[in-house]
């Protein structure tokens, strides 16, 4: 399987250092002994990754997104949409964790396709996948800026510039601040949204300023369901597409889940860590956004004039606006200041991302050589700065002329996202089959779930439909460019498939001819002793961590 591959060189200069691919073999498939030869280095600690997997991608999408949703959809059309959305992200990011216990390397689950399934599938994936996050970057960058203006809306440039910076320089400086950055950040974040939680329980039952116990009270009127008044005279029809229409917009909450699988080959203890930290994904997909949305449909109706009408991004937090209503003063200001740090964090989170799985394209020669360039450090210098770069997008969203085209943009990102979703699943059934042919055990992992291979196959489902719905009210009320927003990414996905598979004369892997040996690090190379926690402080952290 690795004939034909040519030799990898090294070169050192004062400054940075430069890794040589590998060649690709003649049978058309990629090299698989890059993981063991790429540069970037395992800092991100125990309590880094924990961290980051419970709330490192928490940002406007959950904070200020549920608004919208519950307006379209109503509080039980909000809550189904985003349970149904968080059944999928947990089935693709088990999926996933468990390919990545097998293997914590370098490119994730692009690399997985290019290993498991058809160099052509990773490659269209790869591309996906980076532009996906890249995008994602001024999206978080933009609400931050947004956020910003209501208290001072004359400098709206140079705050988005100054947030890009501060962005940028956090993932050049290196793995290790971005791990400290995003620790704290995560913690905030969590004490927030429990916060938050805690707060709508509090209004709900009557115990803010005003006294009013609301109860289910907004269940009743306006109701449990809305919907986009597609179909006024058939109202249960047009609650079905109003919850439709939320699919994408609870989407845009959960992605970037999966950063946990993506930061594997810079974790200490990858195998350990990653297992405990997509085992407690459960508990946050459960608690922070099921609980958060079914709270923020208990305080806010649907038809409140401030989610239908209000400027702003924070205008369609439904937390905000039920402070408000219920005559709190001070907490709104120091929330807009928490949700202008949670757009922070999940911007600094994808922009890692980006430069990651752009790295591993490059390592595997599916890139541009020069995009494998590492400091001492082991950050992808050259990586993250391209990456960087997308970050200044967020200023096309000053001019009210380029909004549109940025909306465009987040709209294309979101599925982007659904695409990487699906090839993370289809790999996974490849994968699933070729241990099963070769007799490998893989309830010896670090992490397995008892209920695969369904969990994928629930996800590779729903992935598929959601790709083919996700612009259907655009057949109501036909727009050439929502059409496109919706629909371009199917298209552009095989291409990029077909152009790989026909340049390349790639192959699909049979199950015999996968390998789950070659350029992945043993256990005795990857994980240290495990020292039992002494004392009460760290069994604390041991449980919290």
């Amino acid at each position: 399987m690795e004939e034909g591959y040519g030799l990898q060189e090294r070169r050192q200069s004062s400054n940075t250092t430069h890794v040589e691919v590998l060649q690709v073999g003649s049978n058309g498939h990629l090299p698989l002994d890059v993981a063991s030869k790429d540069l970037v280095k395992r800092r991100l600690k125990q309590r880094h990754i924990q961290m980051i997997a419970i709330a490192g991608t928490l940002g406007t999408g959950l904070f200020l997104g549920t608004g919208g949703a519950i307006r379209t959809a109503g509080p039980l059309g909000a809550l189904i949409a985003f349970t149904l959305v968080g059944s999928v992200a947990y089935s693709s990011l088990c999926s996933l964790g468990e390919m990545t216990s097998l293997a914590p390397i370098s490119g994730s689950f692009p690399h997985f396709a290019s290993r498991w399934v058809d160099p052509a599938l990773g490659f269209a994936n790869y591309f996906f996948v980076s532009f996906h996050f890249v995008f994602y970057v001024p999206v978080e960058i933009s609400g931050a800026q947004i956020l910003i203006s209501l208290w001072d809306s004359h400098h709206a440039a140079v705050y988005t510039v100054v947030v890009c910076i501060l962005i940028c320089a956090t993932n050049i400086f290196g793995v290790i601040y971005f791990g400290e950055t995003e620790f704290a950040f995560s913690i905030l974040k969590l004490i927030m949204i429990t916060g938050l939680i805690i707060v709508g329980l509090v209004i709900d039952l009557g115990g803010a300023p005003n006294r009013q116990r609301l109860g289910f009270q907004y269940w009743n009127n306006p109701g449990v369901f809305a919907g986009p008044g597609l179909e006024p005279r058939y109202p249960a029809l047009d609650h079905f597409l109003g919850i439709l229409s939320v699919i994408t917009q609870a989407a845009f909450s959960y992605q970037g889940i999966e950063i946990v699988a993506v930061a594997a080959s810079e974790t200490q203890n990858p195998r350990r860590n990653i297992a405990k930290a997509i085992r407690r994904v459960f508990y946050r997909i459960l608690i922070f956004y099921i609980l958060g949305v079914f709270i923020a449909g208990l305080i806010v109706p649907s038809n409140n004039t401030d989610l239908l009408t209000g400027t702003g991004i924070s205008a369609k937090s439904p937390f905000v606006i039920a402070m408000e209503i219920s005559g709190i003063k001070v907490l709104p200001a120091v929330i807009n200041a928490g949700f202008i740090t949670s757009a922070f964090s999940a911007g600094n989170s994808f922009l890692f991302c980006s430069s990651r799985i752009l790295y591993g394209l490059a390592l595997r020669k599916q890139a541009p050589r020069f995009l494998t360039i590492c400091t001492r450090k082991g950050v992808p210098i050259v990586a993250v700065l391209c990456s960087s770069a997308f970050a200044f997008l967020s200023l096309m969203n000053i001019s009210s002329g380029a909004e549109t085209v940025f909306n465009w943009l987040q709209h294309l990102c979101v599925i982007g996202g659904f695409f990487g979703w699906l090839s993370i699943n289809i790999t996974y059934i490849f994968f699933y089959r070729g241990l099963q042919y070769q007799g490998i055990d893989r309830r010896k992992l670090h992490y397995w779930n008892p209920l695969q291979p369904w969990l994928s196959a629930w996800g590779l489902i729903w992935c598929i439909l959601f790709i083919l719905l996700n612009g259907y009210s655009v057949f109501w009320d036909f727009d050439a460019s929502d059409f496109l927003t919706s629909y371009l990414n199917i298209p552009l996905f095989f291409v990029l498939f077909l152009f790989w598979k026909i340049t390349r004369d790639t192959v699909i892997w049979k199950p015999d001819e996968m390998d789950f040996i070659t350029g992945i690090p043993s256990f005795e190379e990857t994980e240290a002793p495990e020292i039992p926690p002494k004392g009460f402080w760290q069994h604390v952290a041991a449980v919290l961590f």
